[in-house]
C-alpha cells in the first residue's frame, strides 16, 4: 500500500471516528432532554425538600460555593477554568445522580458533561440546581442533604448549627469517608481550618485541582476520590 493510500484510509477513518462521537454526542443530548422534560423536572418540582436556598444565610452560601463550585451562578453547567473548581460542578453532581445508576470514569464523565451543559443548566434554573443539591449530596453515614447530616452528626437541625458545624459538613461533601466526623475528627477539624482560610482569603487555590487546600497525610491520600489530589501544588 502507498503512503498516499495509507492516508487516505487514514483520513476516512479518522473522519468516521468524529462522525460516530458527533452522532453518539447528539444521541446523548436528545435523549437526555426529553427524559428531563417528561420526568426529571417534574418529579424534582413535586417532591418536598427540608431546605430552600433561602434557608442558608449568605455567609453559608459563600462558604459552599468557594468549596464545592466558586463559579456556580456564572458557568454554564462546567467549569475547568476556575482555580479549585476541580472537575466536576454542582451540576454535573446532580447528573451523575439523576442520569446514571453506576458511574464509572470513562466514556460517563463525556456523557456527564455533555448533560450538564446542554440539558440540565439549560433546563434547571441555578437555585433549584442549589435546592436539589442541599437535600441530595451525600454527606456520609446515609445522609443525604444538609438537613439529614444535620441531625446525624449534630443531633439538631440545620437551622441550629453553628457555622463551625456547617463548614464541618462542608468539608465532608468531597470525601465522607475520608472527612467523616465522627471516625476522623482531626482530619475534619484540619479541613475546617483550611476552609476557613480559604474563604476569608488567607488562601488561594494555586490551580484547577487544588481541592484540599493543603498536603493531606499518605493514609487519608488512599481513600480520596480517584486524579482528586495532586501533591505537586504543595510541595
Amino acid at each position: 500500500m502507498t503512503f498516499a493510500r495509507a492516508l487516505k484510509w487514514l483520513l476516512v477513518a479518522l473522519a468516521a471516528g468524529v462522525l460516530g462521537v458527533a452522532a453518539y454526542s447528539v444521541w446523548v443530548v436528545c435523549s437526555a432532554r426529553q427524559h428531563t422534560i417528561a420526568t426529571v423536572l417534574p418529579r424534582i418540582r413535586a417532591a418536598h425538600y427540608a431546605l430552600a436556598p433561602s434557608d442558608l444565610t449568605p455567609r453559608q452560601l459563600e462558604i459552599l460555593l468557594k468549596v464545592d463550585d466558586p463559579n456556580f451562578f456564572h458557568h454554564g453547567g462546567v467549569d475547568l477554568s476556575t482555580p479549585g473548581a476541580g472537575i466536576t460542578t454542582i451540576t454535573q453532581g446532580l447528573v451523575k445522580d439523576l442520569y446514571f445508576e453506576h458511574f464509572q470514569p470513562g466514556i460517563a464523565k463525556y456523557k456527564q458533561t455533555l448533560i450538564a451543559f446542554y440539558v440540565l443548566d439549560p433546563l434547571m434554573p441555578k437555585e433549584e440546581q442549589l435546592r436539589l443539591f442541599l437535600n441530595t449530596a451525600y454527606l456520609g453515614r446515609g445522609a443525604r442533604g444538609f438537613a439529614q447530616a444535620a441531625h446525624i452528626y449534630f443531633g439538631r437541625s440545620f437551622q441550629a448549627l453553628s457555622e463551625d458545624q456547617y463548614i464541618a459538613l462542608v468539608a465532608m461533601l468531597i470525601a465522607p469517608q475520608v472527612f467523616d466526623l465522627h471516625k476522623h475528627p482531626a482530619r475534619n477539624a484540619e479541613r475546617v481550618g483550611r476552609i476557613k482560610r480559604l474563604v476569608s482569603g488567607a488562601y488561594q487555590p494555586r490551580g484547577l485541582m487544588d481541592l484540599y487546600y493543603g498536603k493531606m497525610d499518605p493514609e487519608a491520600q488512599k481513600d480520596l476520590p480517584p486524579f482528586s489530589y495532586f501533591a505537586s501544588y504543595y510541595q
